[in-house]
């Protein structure tokens, strides 16, 4: 998957080798695209800067923010793109995140010649824009479906643009595409202003996070693309930002992911939060709230950006897909389903915040406790039931043992913060209930002959799932199920040094690509179990399977290393930074502390840290 992302917390660009945007939605994540190309060569249109006579391309981010640079080296003369999108405070305080791409064109010796290739397709390539030229900007317009429309401003000539003509660049100059009309004059010196404000306001943010030496670089880059993937308007933080790259390049394994599972995203900010850095736990923490207004609501699996609950599926015929990989779909049906195991991640990424916060707002952690005890109460009431999964199966409902396993976690981790808040009169029943789940798991979901935990209950079929049994605390170490487990899975699950998240035929067909996630899990498994070289190799050699800039996707092919599924992906960068922690602090996140005693992450200003 050789694209870079850019963003600012409101939407993401990808962006090729090339310099084209061949994926931007606007204004938000999950609004249709204005840019498809990653979906469909001919129908989904792109954003091109070329250049003639060209000898060298190279790509690299901008130090330590997701500013992407692009120099041109051609025979006339050598100039730089810098792709990105505003992100900086005002005086105020505020965050300043608007919807649209800058594309700003620097000119470092010569007299390069540029070719534009502006190509909309608007609502995910249903038709080709409608372009008018006013004197200010150029309106880009839908001409089917619903009514969308974008602004285009530049010191460049837009009759040589729109002729496709080549521009001779005797200046530096710039490009700004915004869903929005713009009010102020935009000019070279506006321009200019906002590239250093956000470049500073990365650099900073960056300066403010602690890391492990050994893997600094590949960590700086992973929690940035994190924090890409945080909508600032409400605090949702989506699994990645584009839909339907296949899992598997041809297969139908396509699915949207711009939506917020409360699993991934509770799993990042349990990071955030172990980290010290407590606004953004604090903003997703919010989020929740207010999707549980009162102690009836359940938690869903997955909420829209803006908190929707109904994400409806439906397939866009029209396009061809990404290498020719159907169906292109938008929405994701597992809304629908019942998956058991969000309980557990949400209340552990609960009890991280109680832990890491060092200010105790009593309102806000009323209405948490208030969660919590309802959540556990939902557990209580549920954990027998059967449910689709952590893997989201599209099958009949199952016994799954990692969703027991995240009902004991949200039972052991209830009867926690009922001690950390001093209410501990609770903590013997959350703890009764648990020690009742943990026995139903041991009777039921380990298989002797196996010598391994498995899948769902009364199956012989293994699950890197069950890897997380470490992560969680649910048995010692050096338990003999937890060794069998974790030998299982390196003797039937690792293809090439990457990890399936199972091999048995599933509604879909037969897996055959790896989940770049259970990778890292098997990783910290082995470290923790006493093969700790065996760990560090495995470790370097996944980080070796980022892209170019230090990407990772969803999948990965056993066979070629190649990157699969929507990208970037969030619960991949989560899981790196996780393992470089363990291998390079052996910090154990069962442990509920913070990964850092010191005042990480805090600040006096209203933007949400980290």
């Amino acid at each position: 998957m050789d694209y870079a992302i850019i963003g600012n917390c409101a939407s993401a660009a990808l962006i090729g080798a090339d310099a084209s945007i061949d994926w931007l939605c606007l204004p938000f994540f999950d609004s249709p695209s204005l840019f498809g190309r990653i979906l469909d060569e001919e129908r989904g249109g792109f954003f091109r800067i070329s250049a003639q006579e060209v000898i060298k391309i190279e790509q690299s981010y901008s130090f330590h923010t997701p500013i992407l640079k692009t120099r041109f080296e051609t025979r006339d003369g050598v100039f730089e793109v810098m792709d990105y999108m505003p992100r900086f405070l005002t005086s105020g305080g505020e965050v300043h995140c608007p919807s649209e791409i800058h594309r700003n064109i620097h000119v470092i010796s010569g007299h390069p010649r540029i070719r534009i290739e502006l190509k909309p397709c608007l609502n995910y390539g249903l038709a080709e824009a409608y372009l008018k030229r006013f004197p200010d900007y150029l309106k880009i317009s839908s001409t089917e479906g619903e009514y969308n429309s974008y602004y285009l401003y530049s010191d460049l000539d837009f009759d040589l643009l729109l002729n496709g003509e080549a521009i001779e660049l005797k200046a530096s100059s710039y490009f700004l595409l915004s869903y929005h009309e713009k009010l102020s004059l935009i000019n070279q010196e506006k321009i200019y202003l906002e590239y250093e404000k956000t470049k500073s306001y990365w650099m900073d943010w960056v300066y403010r996070t602690r890391v492990p030496e050994r893997y600094k670089e590949s960590v700086i880059r992973s929690v940035i693309t994190l924090k890409l993937l945080m909508f600032q308007r409400t605090g949702a933080v989506i699994a990645a930002p584009t839909t339907s790259l296949p899992e598997i390049i041809g297969g139908d394994r396509n699915w949207d992911y711009r939506f917020c599972w409360v699993r991934d995203a509770s799993m990042i900010i349990d990071l955030y939060a172990r980290m010290g850095h407590v606004h953004s736990a604090e903003r997703y923490i919010e989020f929740i709230l207010g999707r549980m207004l009162v102690k009836k609501e359940n938690i869903a699996v997955m909420y829209g950006i803006n908190g929707e609950r109904v994400m409806d599926e439906k397939v866009l015929r029209h396009l061809a897909g990404y290498k020719g990989s159907k169906p292109v779909r938008v929405g994701n049906a597992a809304y629908q389903q019942k998956q058991n195991d969000v309980y557990g991640e949400l209340i552990e990424a609960l009890y991280s915040y109680f832990i890491a916060n060092p200010y105790h707002q009593k309102d806000f952690d009323e209405e948490l406790w208030t969660v919590v005890r309802s959540l556990a109460n939902k557990v209580a009431l549920t954990w027998r039931e059967p449910d689709c999964g952590i893997w989201e199966r599209r099958g009949p409902p199952r016994h799954f043992v990692h969703s027991k396993l995240m009902n004991w976690v949200a039972m052991d981790r209830a009867a926690k913060i009922s001690r950390v808040i001093g209410k501990e009169r609770h903590a013997p029943r959350y703890l009764a209930i648990a020690e009742e789940i943990k026995a139903d798991i041991l009777a039921h979901g380990w298989s002797s002959e196996l010598n391994s935990f498995v899948m769902h209950y009364e199956s012989k079929d293994f699950d890197a799932s069950n890897l997380m049994m470490l992560h969680y605390g649910f048995l010692p170490n050096n338990d003999y199920r937890i060794i069998g487990t974790v030998e299982a899975a390196s003797k039937h699950l690792l293809r090439n040094g990457f990890v399936m998240r199972y091999t048995a035929d599933d509604e879909l067909g037969t897996p055959k690509n790896a989940f770049i996630v259970c990778t890292f899990w098997l990783i910290n498994a082995l470290y923790l179990t006493g093969r700790q070289e065996d760990a560090r190799v495995m470790f370097d050699k996944m980080i070796g399977c980022v892209n170019r800039l230090g990407l990772l996707s969803e999948d990965i092919e056993p066979e070629t290393g190649h990157l699969t599924g929507n990208f970037p992906q969030g619960y991949s960068h989560l899981a790196l930074i996780q393992t470089a922690f363990l291998l390079e602090t052996n910090y154990q996140w069962n442990s509920g502390a913070r990964l850092f005693s010191s005042d990480v992450g805090r600040g006096t200003t209203k933007e949400p840290m980290l």
